[in-house]
Order: C-alpha cells, then sequence, then structure tokens
C-alpha cells in the first residue's frame, strides 16, 4: 500500500505541476496578453505602463515568472485581486466553505439515493425497476439550471419551505439553505450512478461464484451482501469518484442559480470582471481538488481489490 500511494502521490504532483503551468501559461495566450487583463478598458500612458509591467514583473523571462508564482501559490499566496483589491487566498477562504459545503451536501444525497435506488432496481426485476429507470432518464434529460429553478419555483416561492438565496449561518441553518442548492446539484449524478448500479448489480447477480454460493445452501442476504454488493462496488465507485468531481464543476451553475457567495460564483464574476489572479487561483485550487478526489477513488479501489497495483 505504501509503494502503491508514494507511486499515485508522484503522478499527483506531476498533474498539478503541468496544470499549474497550462493555467499559468493560458493567459499568456489570449488577445494582448496579461497587459490586457492588467489595464481593462483603460488606455494607459507609457508611464503607467511601465508601472504596472515592473510591479507584476512582466519583463523577466516566462518561466522566472512561472516559477515565482507557482512558489507563491504553493505557499497560499496568489498575488492580490485587481477588482477587489485583496488578497485573493483570503478571498478564497471566504467563499471555500460555502462551496465545500455544497459539494460534500451533494455527495451524500448522490451516494445514498443512487446507490440505494440503483441496487433496490438491480435486485428487484419488474415495476420496482421500471419506475427507477424512468425516473433517473427523466433527470438525466434534464438540465442543472432547469431543476434550480424548477425547486426555486415550486419549493421556495410557491410553498415557501426554503430559503431563495444565501448560504445560512451555523450548521444547521447552513444545511437548511443549501438543501434546494445541494438536490439541484445531485439529482441529475444520482440518477447517472443509481443507473450504474443497477447495470453493476444485475451483472453480478449473473456471475458463477453467486450460483455456487447459493447451491451451498448460504443465506441469500449474505450472498447478496459478500459476493454481489462487493464486487458490484469497484465500478460504483469509480463513477462516484468521478461525479463528486464533476460537482466541483457544476457547483458553478448551481451557485449563480441560488446566488451563493462561493468559489463557483465568485469565478464566474472574476472572468466577467477580468480578474485574472483570481481565476488562476480557483483554476488551480478545483484541478487539485479534483486530483485528490481521484487519489482517493485509486486508494478506495486498492482496499476493495488489494491485487490492483497500478
Amino acid at each position: 500500500m505504501t509503494v502503491f500511494l508514494l507511486r499515485r502521490l508522484v503522478g499527483l504532483a506531476v498533474v498539478l505541476l503541468v496544470a499549474s503551468f497550462l493555467v499559468y501559461g493560458l493567459l499568456y495566450l489570449v488577445p494582448g496578453g496579461p497587459m490586457a487583463f492588467l489595464l481593462g478598458n483603460r488606455s494607459g500612458t507609457p508611464e503607467q505602463i511601465a508601472a504596472i509591467r515592473a510591479q507584476y514583473h512582466l519583463d523577466d523571462p516566462f518561466l522566472v515568472r512561472y516559477a515565482t508564482w507557482l512558489g507563491d501559490a504553493v505557499r497560499g499566496d496568489f498575488g492580490s485581486s485587481l477588482v477587489y483589491r485583496q488578497d485573493v487566498s483570503a478571498l478564497m477562504s471566504a467563499r471555500a466553505t460555502t462551496t465545500t459545503f455544497l459539494v460534500a451536501y451533494s455527495t451524500v444525497l448522490i451516494v445514498v439515493v443512487g446507490v440505494a435506488a440503483g441496487t433496490l432496481a438491480g435486485l428487484r426485476k419488474g415495476r420496482v425497476d421500471a419506475v427507477v429507470s424512468a425516473i433517473s432518464s427523466a433527470f438525466l434529460a434534464t438540465p442543472t439550471f432547469v431543476i434550480g429553478v424548477v425547486l426555486v419555483i415550486v419549493f421556495a416561492l410557491g410553498l415557501g419551505w426554503f430559503p431563495v438565496f444565501g448560504p445560512g449561518d451555523g450548521f444547521g441553518d447552513r444545511l437548511y439553505h443549501l438543501t434546494l442548492p445541494a438536490i439541484t446539484l445531485s439529482l441529475g449524478s444520482a440518477a447517472f450512478l443509481a443507473r450504474i448500479t443497477r447495470a453493476s448489480v444485475r451483472e453480478e447477480l449473473g456471475r458463477e461464484h453467486v450460483e455456487t454460493a447459493r447451491s451451498r445452501g448460504l443465506a441469500e442476504s449474505l450472498v447478496i451482501r459478500r459476493h454481489v454488493l462487493r464486487n458490484a462496488s469497484i465500478p460504483v465507485i469509480t463513477v462516484t469518484g468521478l461525479t463528486i468531481a464533476s460537482l466541483i464543476a457544476g457547483s458553478v451553475v448551481v451557485e449563480n442559480v441560488f446566488a451563493l457567495d462561493g468559489l463557483g460564483s465568485l469565478f464566474v464574476r472574476a472572468i466577467l470582471q477580468r480578474d485574472f489572479a483570481v481565476v488562476q487561483a480557483v483554476v488551480l485550487v478545483l484541478v487539485t481538488a479534483f486530483v485528490l478526489v481521484n487519489l482517493v477513488v485509486d486508494l478506495c479501489y486498492k482496499a476493495l481489490d488489494p491485487r490492483m497495483s497500478r
């Protein structure tokens, strides 16, 4: 396990290094380069342009600027926001809690609802399977923002059960405020996970070792738990890991629908306001989170199947 973990950590470091280089380098591919972002709609006098180039070390070689930026980023220093005139790290930390809570809440809903519904549909053919398949198909075909708008109209504005916007304060209040956003973010992914779980359970039910266990007189519950669900969980974990990673990007849409002040909404505003320091920092943080989720998935693989060496 130690060797496996070290290999994954080395791979993670390489991926993050490449991602950071792309995040930093793409800024120089836009028309006008970084000066277009720094000046915005202003033309700038030669003195102002010279001062900006000196302040941001734009006259240094590209690799030197990248190495300096990466070193600062590793220490948690992403520079200052051009729009907010505030440290980017402080700006992000104030909003990271909302995004983290939203993604975690959505993950719980996806795993509980998706695995439960998929397992039920896989074990019980007929009406239960048909109902689960129909509902999952409907949610998969509906865009996230449409689900969000419908939930707001029905449960927030119509019935008044949930607030329309805001993340809330404290655990209980935050849980209450983020219920609709979490449901919006999780429905499509839960439906997809339910279908994968159903297919995986059905496949395991037809394998020879399951029939052998039944012929030996083992209790059905033991056969399902030990021989079906355990083996069926490997593809389910794969999809769950990819789903959680996609939630990080999907939170951008949901945060804007529900007016949540998280990293997603900050990212959208930074793009519109051409605040490149914030854009770089948020993208790098999201990529890091994505890679870490994949690392956790690999470790779960290893725990479920010790034969896995790569």
